[in-house]
């Protein structure tokens, strides 16, 4: 910081600065940006002049951030978001369309955001989407951050800022490759953990106390539906996920298993330029789209 002012700092140095920080090597960083190795030289030390602090300490074949480039680090990814969304939306404003910016967790995306997706799209041409895939945190994060105008999620936040809506249950079943098993034999050795968030551990933990640990875990139920495809086993999975492959004989819904049921929440500002638009876009759900077999109320 010179004479008492802030540094002005070019986005360039910015995207430099996290490309380096995601490679810890300048010249892999140099090959992801396009640029020369030099220019990535040029464009850190400009940064480090721009702050007055170094930001990285560089010693042969290791590079690591400072105690000043970590904090850099937490601001720099929600400065060049919030930039990138100023663009887009003065871009649009000018195209006289509207910028609707949509997240949701990887596995709402397969079973129940893909055809809202559609239908939204379908439904309004003047409007510009931009559709995102994060974690929880990460969704919260960009929600608070203002780069999402929407999020879907398994765990809605507690927060007194945010309208939070009930759009879906969506019953979870246990399904197998082989006919005729039941649950103790389908958990058993061919089981797949499938990670559906926190409140389906909690019931599958209350359900299955003394089950040992699987041998796979995956974090995706069309991972888990692959991989029962390819390899056999069993796994709760979406009813929606699996209708075509109980259909066609490729899996077996197992008798006498809970069905276990997540519940989809949409979570918005409450005080957001478009909150009128979504919940009118979050009527589609309201109006039974969405997941075939789920409801928008949890038993």
């Amino acid at each position: 910081m010179r004479n008492g002012q802030p540094p002005a700092v070019d986005t360039d140095l910015l995207k430099t600065f996290l490309e380096v920080t995601r490679t810890r090597h300048f010249g892999q960083a140099a090959e992801n940006l396009f640029v020369s190795q030099s220019a990535v030289s040029a464009r850190i030390r400009l940064l480090e002049e721009s702050l007055g602090v170094r930001v990285f300490t560089r010693e042969r074949n290791n590079i690591q951030l400072t105690p000043a480039g970590e904090k850099l680090a937490r601001y720099a990814e929600r400065i060049l978001t919030t930039w990138n969304r100023a663009r887009q939306e003065i871009a649009v404003q000018t195209e006289e369309g509207i910028l609707l910016a949509v997240g949701g967790a990887p596995s709402l995306w397969d079973i129940l955001l893909q055809e809202w997706l559609h239908a939204v799209h379908a439904r309004d041409p003047h409007l510009v989407l931009t559709a995102e895939v994060h974690s929880p945190d990460q969704l919260l994060r960009r929600l608070l951050e203002g780069s999402l105008d929407l999020a879907f999620t398994f765990e809605p936040p507690q927060a007194a800022r945010f309208a939070v809506s009930e759009v879906m249950c969506i019953p979870l079943v246990l399904v197998a490759s082989r006919a005729g098993l039941g649950v103790e034999a389908a958990l058993g050795e061919g089981y797949v953990l499938v990670d559906w968030g926190s409140s389906f551990a909690d019931a599958h933990a209350l359900h299955f106390p003394d089950l040992s640990t699987p041998r796979m875990r995956l974090g995706l139920g069309r991972m888990a539906l692959a991989f029962l495809q390819a390899r056999g086993g069993a796994a709760y999975l979406a009813e929606s996920m699996v209708e075509a492959a109980l259909s066609a004989g490729q899996l077996h819904r197992v008798e006498g298993a809970p069905v276990l049921h997540r519940t989809a929440y949409a979570v918005y500002p409450e005080a957001g330029e478009h909150r009128a638009l979504v919940e009118s876009l979050l009527g589609y759900f309201a109006q039974g789209g969405g997941v075939g077999t789920g409801s928008n109320t949890c038993p």
